[in-house]
């Protein structure tokens, strides 16, 4: 959002990438769409990617699992848990991949 005023203001793209310290393209791209939306297409939409497949009633198993621990789950090497070790359970508890 601090590109806005600039754009309003008529300030050159390159500098406004020297000023915001990112790429002129980041800088043409926001400037593009801020002259088709205006200042509320320039909005963040949140995090990109999927959303969470499991509902809060499943998320809260899931924690109560993680908190008891990796040996209680047949991991008895280490007490780290690693993503994949945390897919692997979720595979094997809501059968989801």
């Amino acid at each position: 959002m601090r590109a806005v005023d600039p754009f309003d203001a008529g300030v050159e793209v390159p500098c406004i990438a020297r000023e915001l310290r990112v790429s002129e393209k980041s800088v043409y791209q926001w400037h593009r769409t801020w002259r088709t939306g205006g200042r509320e297409a320039l909005r963040s939409r949140g995090p990109c990617g999927y959303g969470c497949r499991l509902g809060p009633h499943l998320q809260t198993k899931l924690a109560m699992w993680l908190d008891e621990g990796l040996a209680a789950h047949g991991w008895a090497d280490d007490q780290v848990w690693t993503a994949a070790r945390v897919r692997t359970l979720i595979g094997r508890k809501f059968h989801l991949s």
